[in-house]
């Protein structure tokens, strides 16, 4: 049976395809891209995760003046996509991303946003302290 296209469980099973590349499992660079992504190291999927935000940008800005709003949809799906290379390179998973969305779930954007940048300051502070 398929997973529900709308639910996490195609999420995890997506991770679980992305985790089996990871070179610690034997991931082949030579028979798949995401083992040849994991292979290449860090630079070469944060590079396509800035490339893949840019054609967010750049679809969602087409569709303010006209252009397919789908495409919008596929440059998201391959921005997730490579996000979630990143998330199995250091040991995380969507589960990690959605119950952090679940935390902020009823906190104010603005609340949010204001104690990320105290919690910054306070690392900053403690870190020179020492």
């Amino acid at each position: 049976m398929r997973p529900d296209p709308n639910s996490a469980d195609s999420l995890a099973a997506l991770a679980a395809v992305i985790a089996s590349r990871l070179p610690a499992h034997g991931g082949n660079p030579e028979a798949s891209y995401v083992a040849r992504l994991l292979h290449k190291g860090p630079d070469a999927f944060l590079k396509k995760i800035g490339e893949e935000a840019t054609e967010v940008v750049m679809a969602a800005k087409d569709a303010d003046h006209g252009g397919d709003k789908t495409k919008i949809v596929c440059e998201v799906a391959d921005l997730w996509f490579h996000s979630m290379i990143a998330l199995a390179h250091y040991g995380l998973s969507p589960a990690d991303v959605i119950a952090e969305l679940v935390r902020r779930e009823g906190t104010s954007g603005l609340e949010e946003k204001a104690m990320r940048k105290l919690k910054g300051r306070e690392v900053q502070a403690s870190g020179s302290a020492s």
